[in-house]
């Protein structure tokens, strides 16, 4: 499909919300003004330790080609970061958890409850990206000092998202959660794509084709590493 756009000439655009996301703006715009600081996207699910061997089933691509994948989209939109020129990746030990559990197939399936990892690019660039599958149900971006020492955090939803969710819910009942508090994300998402094909200006921040295939390849390449060094 890439390369049948790229002939034609045509942009297409892919729907990873978190790029438009408020939380993130915040998040890079306070790291932008801070030289010198770290950034970690943190993505949380709610499942409870139970279900994970019906969740490793169900998604059996893995945890950075589903769950994390939004948040590689992030490295690969706004931090440069390319399959070829990810210069190091460090999993956190103390944060991250892999596992090989059961299927209801009697499979076994092999990934990652929790996972944190540093990337560094060649170009030096420095993301880090976390992701917990029984950690809640929100996204956090976390901007940290030289040292570690947390500044800030933004999280999706914040206290701001209260009333829209609320106003979202009244309006379509029996929803799952994630569709109110994401609802401002998407509606931000489409103008941005509507505007981009009305003036043929560039989507500002929305991932586009050549962004996800570039983020599957960093998912691939990934897997097996964080794997091998969790062992």
């Amino acid at each position: 499909m890439s390369k049948k756009a790229s002939s034609a000439n045509v942009q297409v655009f892919m729907g990873f919300n978190k790029n438009v996301s408020k939380y993130v703006t915040k998040t890079r715009a306070y790291q932008k003004s801070h030289p010198g600081t770290n950034v970690t996207f943190l993505h949380n699910n709610n499942y409870a330790e139970s279900e994970l061997n019906e969740c490793f089933e169900r998604n059996s691509e893995g945890m950075l080609k589903n769950m994390a994948i939004h948040e590689l989209a992030l490295a690969v939109t706004f931090y440069g970061v390319t399959a070829s020129n990810i210069a190091s990746v460090e999993a956190d030990k103390d944060f991250s958890v892999c596992k090989t559990l059961t299927g209801s197939d009697g499979k076994s399936y092999t990934d990652f409850s929790k996972l944190k990892f540093t990337i560094k690019t060649t170009d030096g660039n420095t993301v880090s990206i976390a992701a917990d599958r029984c950690g809640g149900d929100d996204s956090v971006g976390i901007v940290t000092d030289s040292d570690g020492k947390e500044l800030v955090r933004y999280t999706m939803p914040d206290e701001e998202d209260t009333d829209t969710i609320k106003a979202a819910e009244e309006q379509i009942s029996g929803a799952m959660p994630y569709f109110y508090v994401q609802s401002p994300d998407y509606q931000t998402l489409k103008q941005r794509v509507a505007k981009a094909v009305a003036t043929s200006q560039p989507a500002g921040g929305v991932a586009t084709i050549e962004s996800a295939v570039e983020t599957l390849k960093i998912a691939e390449y990934l897997t097996p590493l964080l794997i091998e060094q969790l062992k």
